[in-house]
C-alpha cells in the first residue's frame, strides 16, 4: 500500500490549520469580556431574570398564602416556609389555583387563546426549594455564558429554549401543570456543550473530558426526573434539543477576517435573518403543536 507524502502532508497542514482556528476562536470569545468597559462587564441580564423570577416567586407564593387564610406576615410566612421544600398536601390545591391564574402551563387555557402561557411558566416555581436552586444554576452558568456570549445573545437563547421547552411540554404532557425554568436552564446548558463541540479541537485532548463531564451532567439530571414526580423531563430535553441547536447557530465563533481582524462570525448583529426564521420556526411549532393538540382533544 502506497501514501503519497504530498498528500500526507496537505492533510497534516489542514488538520494544523483547524486546530490553530479553533484555539484563536476560544481564546477571543474568552477574551472578549474583558475588553468591555463599565456597566457592558455586569451580567445585567442574569441578574434581570434572578430579580424578575424571585420577585415573582415571592407575589405568588404570597398569594398562595392569602388564599389558604393567612392574613398577617407572620402567618404567610409560615405558609411559605412549610411549603419551601415540599409541597403540602392541604395547599396544594391553592397554590395550583393561584399559579394557574399568574400564567402556568394550563393546555386548556392556552388552547382557548391564552398565547402568553408559552413563556410565562419560564418565570414562576412552585416553592423555595424549585426557585432557589433553578436561580443558582442560572446564577453559576448564566453570568459565564454572558460573559461569553454577551447580553442580548443569551437572553435570546433563554427565551427562545424556554418557550420550546414549555411547547414541548405542552404537546407531549397536555393534563399537567409546568412551570419552572429548567428547560431554559437546559437550553444554555446545551449552548455551551455546543460550544465546546465547536472548540474541542483548542482544549486539552481534544476536549474529550469535557465533554464526558456535560454527557454526565446532562444525564444525571434527566435521570432525576425519571424518579422524582413532578418534573417535567419533556420540556427539559425539547429546552437541551433547542439549546444545542441555537448554540451550533450563535454562540461565538471568530474567524480572521479579510483585514487580518477576529471577527465573531455568529454575532446576531451578523446572523439577525437566522435569528428571525428562528422566532418564526418557533411561532410555527407552537401552532403546529396547538393544531395537533386541538386535534387530539
Amino acid at each position: 500500500m502506497r501514501v503519497s507524502l504530498q498528500n500526507f502532508s496537505l492533510t497534516t497542514q489542514e488538520a494544523t490549520i483547524r486546530i490553530q482556528r479553533a484555539k484563536t476562536s476560544y481564546q477571543a470569545a474568552f477574551a472578549q469580556h474583558h475588553t468591555q468597559q463599565g456597566l457592558t462587564r455586569i451580567s445585567w441580564v442574569t441578574w434581570t431574570i434572578i430579580a424578575v423570577t424571585t420577585t415573582l416567586w415571592v407575589l405568588t407564593a404570597s398569594q398562595a398564602a392569602l388564599a389558604t387564610g393567612a392574613h398577617s406576615i407572620q402567618a404567610i410566612l409560615i405558609h411559605i416556609t412549610h411549603n419551601a421544600l415540599t409541597i403540602q398536601p392541604q395547599d396544594d390545591q391553592a397554590i395550583s389555583k393561584v399559579l394557574i391564574a399568574d400564567g402556568a402551563k394550563y393546555n386548556a387555557f392556552i388552547i382557548q387563546g391564552q398565547y402568553w402561557r408559552f413563556i410565562t411558566p419560564v418565570f414562576l416555581h412552585v416553592n423555595a426549594l424549585h426557585v432557589g436552586l433553578n436561580m443558582l444554576n442560572l446564577l453559576f452558568l448564566g453570568i459565564y455564558l454572558e460573559r461569553l456570549a454577551g447580553h442580548l445573545r443569551l437572553l435570546f437563547i433563554y427565551l427562545v429554549c424556554g418557550v420550546i421547552s414549555i411547547i414541548a411540554s405542552f404537546y407531549f404532557t397536555p393534563h399537567e401543570l409546568s412551570i419552572g425554568a429548567s428547560g431554559a436552564l437546559f437550553g444554555l446548558v446545551g449552548a455551551y456543550s455546543v460550544f465546546i463541540l465547536m472548540h474541542r479541537q483548542a482544549m486539552n485532548r481534544q476536549g474529550i473530558p469535557a465533554i464526558i463531564e456535560l454527557i454526565v451532567i446532562i444525564g444525571f439530571n434527566l435521570a432525576l426526573g425519571l424518579v422524582i414526580p413532578n418534573v417535567d423531563n419533556y420540556a427539559h430535553v425539547g429546552g437541551l434539543i433547542s439549546g444545542c441547536l441555537l448554540g451550533w447557530w450563535f454562540m461565538p465563533y471568530y474567524k480572521v477576517s479579510a483585514h487580518d481582524t477576529l471577527t465573531d462570525t455568529h454575532r446576531l448583529s451578523v446572523r439577525w435573518p437566522l435569528a428571525l426564521l428562528t422566532i418564526l420556526g418557533t411561532l410555527l411549532l407552537a401552532i403546529i403543536a396547538l393544531h395537533l393538540n386541538g386535534t387530539k382533544s
